[in-house]
């Protein structure tokens, strides 16, 4: 879709909130999605890789959401950061 030039100058405002809005939208389901697969995948992997590990305590077995918001913060970073050297 492209950006309506000779349009109303309404009719550009209220193009321009939908892409904000779509976009805001769809960034809020892929961080809910990747929060997801971060969780699920810590306690179903973790437990499996490092059993006396987790059962004596020293790493967790399972993870808060607030964890894996914060996993899924640094593997952004670091994507952004590998992306922009290439």
């Amino acid at each position: 879709m492209a950006f309506p030039r000779n349009g109303p100058k309404k009719v550009r405002g209220k193009w321009l909130a939908a892409m904000i809005a779509g976009g805001i939208a769809v960034l809020v389901i892929v961080l809910i999605v990747a929060l997801f697969i971060i969780k699920l995948a810590w306690g179903w992997v973790v437990p499996d890789l490092f059993p006396g590990a987790v059962s004596q305590g020293l790493i967790s077995g399972t993870i808060g959401w607030y964890t894996a918001f914060k996993l899924a913060l640094i593997i952004a970073i670091l994507s952004a950061i590998l992306k922009a050297k290439h």
